[in-house]
């Protein structure tokens, strides 16, 4: 349970963090078809009988290039290919578990959630992660940028393509790195909503990103507790939470207005 705690603040900082770029450039099935995506890394590591995450990270990585190149080189929109590399990810991932021949409990703690399956591997990666975030820092000035006016942002000489790239890998690992928390089917939820009710709240989006980290932490960490006194899937609990959160801050701003 420690070691959940933990990895609850680390995943609902990371989540959180990245979820305002995702929220503010309209990329919501971005989160959803990485996540599938890495379904299949995690498969595969099932069926290589290694760590799933060893091989999920650097799959799930390699779709979020490739989604992003195929984007950038043809006229098809973003969600025509995310589409693609989702269902391409899922149908592996699938053949994977089939060619396992046998019931592994791991494949049911990435795709729902687990607070007992929680490693110290799974706390250690999302540090690191969070230690990469923070030296990358000065970027997020240029992020918040092209997020608002890509066209402007080229027109600066910012390079744009270039943080779209580096942007989709870091979200894809913090989506392999938040899954035996929240899960492969509910982490774009933990990806979208907290962003989501902070934008409600606030125009600034240095502003949004602070409250976003805050709602992403708190009901990590609340939902975790329920679940574990509950005996329920901690993903689910946590995403409840936080669409609880994300209802009561709109009608709070509706009845304000």
């Amino acid at each position: 349970m420690q070691r959940a705690l933990i990895a609850g603040i680390l995943v609902g900082f990371l989540a959180s963090y990245y979820g305002v770029f995702i929220v503010q450039r309209g990329l919501g099935f971005l989160g959803s078809g990485l996540a599938h995506a890495a379904f299949g890394g995690v498969a595969l590591g099932i069926l290589l009988e290694t760590e799933p995450i060893w091989v999920a990270v650097p799959f799930t990585v390699l779709v979020a290039i490739g989604i992003t190149w195929v984007k950038d080189k043809t006229k098809l929109g973003g969600d025509t290919t995310i589409g693609i590399f989702f269902s391409v990810s899922m149908a592996l991932g699938i053949i994977f578990i089939f060619l396992k021949r046998q019931y592994s409990s791991d494949a049911f703690n990435y795709l729902f959630g687990s607070i007992l399956s929680v490693t110290l591997l799974d706390i250690v990666v999302p540090i690191i992660l969070i230690i990469i975030t923070l030296l990358l820092f000065p970027f997020w000035k240029r992020w918040a940028y092209s997020s608002f006016d890509r066209e402007l942002a080229q027109a600066d000489r910012i390079p744009v393509q270039f943080d779209d790239y580096l942007l989709s890998v870091l979200i894809a690992v913090t989506i392999v790195v938040s899954i035996k928390v929240v899960g492969i089917v509910l982490i774009a939820a933990f990806l979208v909503i907290p962003p989501a009710a902070s934008r409600l709240i606030n125009k600034s989006f240095s502003k949004m990103t602070v409250v976003s980290i805050i709602i992403g932490i708190s009901t990590a960490l609340i939902g975790l507790w329920i679940s574990y006194y509950m005996n329920v899937p901690s993903g689910a609990t946590i995403i409840l939470l936080q669409a609880f959160v994300f209802f009561a801050v709109m009608l709070f701003r509706k009845k304000m207005a």
